[in-house]
């Protein structure tokens, strides 16, 4: 699973998810990607199940991008816990992901598979998504 190596500090805040994305919305790397069209946290193991489905799809072909990374800590306390005694241990990282956001990207295969292969990666994930094509100008 992805997480980050170390961080300035343990916990965080839930935050707000106003807006689109700031950053990272075209398709840079690749000649395909795979669009958020809304906001959401994705956890580290959906980006894995999503990046396996992928590469799996293609039979491990062309090359594969994961534009997100979950570097955001989520806290819980144990079930059956009485109140109080504080703010629980980070039990799992996500990505906030907001509208417009490019997380996968792929390249060197058909535009017919590649579409069929980001469905597929698109299911795994708890938001709607959809399949872009790079630009013409772009390259």
């Amino acid at each position: 699973m992805l997480m980050p190596k170390r961080t300035k500090y343990r916990k965080q805040h839930r935050g707000r998810m106003r807006g689109r994305a700031k950053g990272g919305s075209t398709v840079s790397f690749g000649e395909y990607g795979l669009q958020a069209l809304e906001p959401g946290w994705i956890t580290s193991a959906q980006i894995e199940s999503a990046r396996v489905a992928l590469t799996r799809h293609v039979k491990r072909g062309g090359k594969v991008w994961i534009r997100v990374f979950p570097d955001k800590p989520v806290t819980s306390t144990p079930a059956e816990t009485r109140m109080g005694k504080g703010k629980g241990a980070v039990d799992h990282w996500v990505a906030v992901v907001k509208p417009g956001r490019m997380m996968f990207e792929l390249e060197g295969v058909p535009v017919d598979l590649a579409k069929s292969a980001m469905r597929l990666a698109g299911h795994k994930l708890p938001i709607k998504t959809r399949f872009m094509v790079r630009d013409k100008e772009d390259l």
